[in-house]
Formats: structure tokens, sequence, C-alpha cells
């Protein structure tokens, strides 16, 4: 009864942070950074990231600061998420509608996410993440944010200009959504109007904070009930989990025949997660608690080789078909990432 109790906690955190981050969370930043006079490039890059990576680098904190040793959870969830989004998130967008993409900005973003990859590594190998290691990839990020407000005087392109795309406020009178009407009024009732935006800001953070931590408690007592390691539940269900909101609005726009734009979120919410989730919590541990950050992450070297290989397959992919995103390469992502999950499956109950 206590694994169903818990499974079911993690499925509806799942779900309201898709709720917040889609109808309150994200749409406030977008308000914030026109209120700022943020370009597309600029607010992309630093807020919106910032906005549909807000469970992963929660869950990280949370994790992070737990009593025990439960770091690698967020570590994990970030890996996850990061796999997910490479293979599981471009691969849909090349399924569901064929699209031709500017070169220019996914060439910044993946050569970015590479070296964010290679930082990656090298920090985590050693199993000690010091302080000046976490300050260094919080000050990779602002030079990724540099480039992208630059790379447009560099090579020139065109921007595609387009509004956010949410997720619609309306009433559900059936279905499987209607089990969650109560949850729904109930965020509603707390959110305050739209034209608050800074307030709507404000208590969605705290809204995303709490339910990370119902997220984090829920799994590290599956993982206990199971007897399965926590960085298993990490990359496989809180790495797709937290990651639902993205696939949908990658979905949304790449049915548009923006399949470009779905190829920017992705990898630079990658970029942001590892750089900055996994970066600000490592700091502030570092700053609050005067503790030494520790990490274990088994299979470390499969993980970052299956990154960096799908970072150079989606690079050649897109110069082979001359920037075309298609269905054909949309079905090797998907497939990659299954035999990833299988890998870790079998990995789990066959070689340990």
């Amino acid at each position: 009864m206590a694994l169903i109790g818990y499974s079911l906690l993690l499925l509806i955190s799942f779900y309201v942070l898709a709720e917040i981050g889609d109808k309150y969370f994200v749409p406030s930043l977008d308000k914030i950074s026109k209120a700022l006079n943020l370009s597309h490039d600029m607010a992309g890059a630093t807020l919106m990231a910032a906005g549909s990576s807000a469970p992963e680098i929660f869950v990280a904190i949370m994790a992070l600061f737990k009593p025990g040793d439960h770091g690698d959870l967020g570590v994990g969830t970030i890996v996850g998420s990061a796999i997910f989004n490479l293979l599981a998130i471009i691969g849909v967008a090349g399924i569901v509608k064929k699209s031709v993409i500017a070169w220019q900005p996914v060439v910044r973003d993946l050569l970015f996410y590479a070296i964010s990859i290679v930082a990656f590594y090298l920090v985590l190998k050693n199993e000690t993440v010091t302080l000046y290691e976490s300050l260094a990839f919080m000050f990779m990020y602002a030079f990724y944010v540099y480039s992208v407000i630059s790379w447009k005087k560099w090579f020139k392109y065109e921007e595609i200009d387009i509004e956010p795309i949410y997720a619609e406020e309306k009433e559900s009178t059936g279905g499987w959504k209607s089990i969650f009407k109560p949850i729904d009024a109930t965020i509603k009732f707390i959110v305050p109007r739209p034209e608050k935006y800074i307030l709507v800001f404000t208590v969605s953070i705290l809204l995303i904070a709490a339910t990370c931590w119902v997220l984090v408690e829920s799994a590290v007592h599956v993982s206990a009930i199971l007897g399965v390691p926590e960085m298993v539940i990490a990359l496989i269900v809180l790495g797709i989990g937290t990651s639902v909101p993205d696939i949908v609005s990658s979905a949304i726009v790449a049915k548009q025949g923006r399949g470009g734009m779905a190829v920017s979120n992705a990898v630079g919410s990658n970029i942001f997660d590892i750089f900055i989730g996994l970066g600000l919590p490592w700091f502030l541990k570092h700053m609050l608690l005067k503790e030494a950050v520790t990490t274990h992450i088994e299979g470390l070297e499969v993980a970052v080789g299956l990154l960096l290989g799908s970072v150079l397959l989606i690079l050649f992919a897109l110069i082979y078909r001359k920037w075309e995103l298609n269905k054909r390469l949309g079905y090797i992502l998907i497939l990659l990432y299954i035999l990833f999950v299988v890998y870790e499956i079998v990995d789990l109950y066959v070689f340990q």
C-alpha cells in the first residue's frame, strides 16, 4: 500500500508541475521578459530556459539539501531529463512534421551543449565538486548567454518571432483530466490573477518548490521500497516526468512547422540544466552549509558517451539532410532513447 501511495504522489506531483509551469510560471516569465524589453534570444536563453527547467533545478536543490546522501537523485534527474530532451523531444519533433531549420543557432547550441557535457564529466569523475567548479559552471552559462546575444552579429540568420505556446486555460468536461479538477481548482485559487505577473511568478516558484519536495520524498521512498538505486529512479522516472511539459510544447510548435524552435528549446534547456541546474545547487551547498559536495554516478561514462554520441548524430544527420528534420531521424532518436531505458533496466536486474 505504501508503494501505491508514494507512486500516486509521484504522478500527482508531475501533473502539478506541468500545470503550474504551463499555465502560470512560464507565462509570467514571458510577461517579465517583455516588461524588461528582452530580445527573443535573450529571453529564451535566460528566463524561458529557467522556466522550462525549474522542476529539475528544484529537484536538484531538494535532493542535495535533504538529510542523508541523496545528491545523486538531483544529478540523475538532470541527466535523465537531458537524455530525454535530446533524443525523445527532438525525435518527436521530427516525427510530427518535417521542417527545415536554421543551422546557425543549432550549431551554437550543440557546440555549447557538447562543452557542457565534457565539463559535467570532468567535474563528476572525481566524485567531489569544489566551490570553484560550481562557480565555473555558472560563469560558463553566462558566457553562453553572451554568445546567444552576439551570435546573430557573427552569423547572420533570420529569427522566427512567435508567441510562446502555453496550456489552454479551459474547463475539462470529462476524461482523465476530470480526476484532477480539485487540484486545478486549488491551484487556480492560490495563484493571483494573470495581470499581477510578478506575484504570479513568486507564488509559482513557491508552489514548484513545495511540489518538488514532495517529488523527492516520494522518489526516495519508492526507491527504498523497491530496492532500486535512486539514480535509476531519477534517470528514467524523474527524468521523463519533469520533461513532460517540454515534449508537449515542442510537439505543438513542430506541428506548426517550427522544428528548429523545438530543437533549440530542447538543447538550450539541457545547457541550462547542467550549468545552472547543477552549478547553482552545488554553489548553495558550499556557501550555506559549508559542506563538500560528493557524487558517485554509476555508468557515468555510458551516459556521457550517449549524450555526446547523440549530439554528433543530430549534427551530422542534419548536415547530411541539409538541415531538414524528418521522420527517419525522429524514429532513430526515439529508438536510441528506448535502448537507453532498456540498457538501464537490464544493467540493474541482470548485471548488478
